[in-house]
């Protein structure tokens, strides 16, 4: 019985067919099929059900992959261990990241720790926070960039910066002419929302819910880009992270108005489940993301508000 072994009778019970198992190995069906041959010669039983479609394990097959499975989830544990013993970054990292981060954050250090850790791949993927969430804590993902604090036991927080958030108040809104605005000002219904279940969402929702009136427009949407567009059409104005308003045009910056203190801020972490061994990544790329956002953005001050978070189920 050998390691790869394992891995290649997992591959098939994942994809249920031994050349698309093959090609997510990188090897050839004879060898993949000769392999898994080897094992169940090896103990006299067989894996898989070879004549079924879509192939599948047999009852002996389902009891041996659970335990394969914490079997490599061992070993791959007894490398993590090694490299960290060895202070290296190498391997593959899966990072969940919030929309309303993603898109302001990662070009900003991407290339950075690309160019430093040649040999690290970084696999970002977008999520919402309950999803970032559920797959720390299945080890599905190795990290998540969210907003903080998400009060969840199991789950570490690493503050990497603070971010402000703006008014974009287009031409003609009753607010346009105010160089600052008050919580007070704001109305939830004349505000343009992100889609239900976004974190940012919600912030908008504690910052201004108790200050309503009645409005025959509602609109909520996946993205930032839409709300611009529909907010300069004249349907209200919207709320944006500090860091995204880098990416407007000079026109659109001229609609930015600002909070007076204190300024209502959302605090976003690098986080990760307690049983997280990665320990010397977790602490460069913490190092390389407030090294690039040095100033305003990492410090909290008696000027700021952080507004409470409730993470949908």
């Amino acid at each position: 019985m050998t390691i790869i072994q394992l891995k290649y009778i997992l591959a098939v019970e994942k994809y249920r067919n031994f050349t698309l198992a093959a090609e997510k190995c990188f090897v050839t069906q004879p060898t993949l099929s000769m392999q898994i041959q080897k094992f169940e010669k090896e103990f006299s039983i067989e894996i898989f059900d070879r004549s079924s479609t879509p192939i599948k394990p047999t009852k002996i097959g389902e009891l041996l992959i659970s335990n394969m499975e914490e079997v490599l989830h061992g070993v791959n544990k007894i490398k993590l261990l090694i490299n960290e013993e060895k202070g290296n970054i190498t391997g593959t990292f899966r990072i969940g990241i919030i929309p309303t981060v993603l898109s302001s954050l990662v070009p900003l250090f991407l290339k950075t720790f690309n160019k430093k850790y040649p040999e690290s791949k970084l696999i970002i993927k977008e999520l919402k926070t309950h999803e970032i969430i559920s797959q720390l804590k299945n080890n599905t993902l190795d990290f998540g960039i969210a907003v903080t604090p998400l009060q969840e036991s199991q789950i570490i927080e690493h503050t990497l910066y603070y971010e402000p958030m703006v008014a974009y108040v287009p031409q003609n809104h009753f607010l346009s002419e105010r160089k600052s605005i008050d919580e007070s000002q704001l109305d939830m219904n004349d505000i343009l929302l992100l889609e239900d279940g976004n974190c940012f969402r919600n912030n908008v929702l504690n910052l201004c819910g108790k200050n309503q009136r009645e409005n025959s427009i509602s609109v909520d949407s996946g993205n930032f880009n839409t709300l611009l567009k529909l907010a300069d059409e004249g349907f209200g104005m919207t709320i944006l992270p500090t860091m995204f308003t880098e990416e407007l045009s000079e026109n659109r910056k001229k609609n930015i108005v600002g909070f007076t203190e204190p300024i209502p801020t959302r605090e976003v972490s690098l986080i990760h489940h307690q049983t997280q061994l990665r320990e010397t990544f977790k602490n460069e790329f913490i190092r390389i993301i407030r090294g690039i956002l040095r100033g305003t953005l990492l410090f909290k001050s008696e000027n700021v508000s952080l507004p409470t978070l409730t993470v949908p189920n």
